[in-house]
């Protein structure tokens, strides 16, 4: 099943009927219908106008056999966009690429989730047969974001780039007055001597 954009993201889901039929869901998410990334976000800069301020998303679960045990529930999630950021050598908002690409495993509980997190490469996800989707694709984007963001090149000279460092002058050794006021002959001189 394919969600248009004209069609809103679905704000809960129920993740079995999506594994047990193999299907795939996919959609777009318009930027501005997530409040905790809009609460923070710069203007979107007028240089980009032609990009699409929305994120591609797909899900598709499946149910894996595990050996002795019930199948468990897995997802997978390919998110995509761009976004802006402020970067932090500039200051400048530029675009910055969004992309998501893992699976994720259900668990029952938070109790099951803490013990077995250390353990496993995958990400975990408390079971629920109302998964909160849109609420979690917002997560999702939050946490693919940098931490420090910056342009992998500037566009324009930083003020501490533009202006030339003064030459140092070479400083003297720190132990150079001491040699100076070392008495000419007293390499060979012994200590106390006769």
């Amino acid at each position: 099943m394919t969600f248009s954009s004209s069609d809103a993201t679905p704000q809960v889901l129920d993740i079995r009927p999506l594994a047990r039929n193999g299907s795939e869901l996919s959609g777009q998410i318009a930027l501005q219908d997530l409040p905790r990334w809009r609460d923070g976000a710069p203007d979107w800069p007028a240089d980009a106008a032609d990009v699409p301020q929305t994120l591609a998303w797909t899900l598709r679960a499946e149910y894996r056999a595990v050996p002795g045990g019930e199948e468990q529930l897995w997802m997978h999630l390919a998110l995509t966009g761009q976004v802006p950021q402020v970067c932090q050598r500039c200051l400048s908002v530029y675009l910055e690429p969004i992309g998501v690409d893992r699976w994720f495993r259900f668990v029952a509980d938070e109790a099951t989730a803490d013990a077995e997190d250390d353990g496993c490469e995958e990400d975990l996800l408390v079971w629920t047969p109302r998964f909160p989707l849109l609420d979690w694709l917002e997560d999702e984007l939050l946490l693919a974001l940098p931490l420090v963001p910056m342009h992998d090149t500037c566009p324009q000279a930083l003020p501490f780039e533009a202006e030339a460092l003064p030459a140092q002058a070479e400083k003297p050794h720190p132990f150079a007055a001491l040699a100076a006021l070392k008495p000419a002959g007293s390499a060979g001189q012994s200590k106390g001597g006769s």
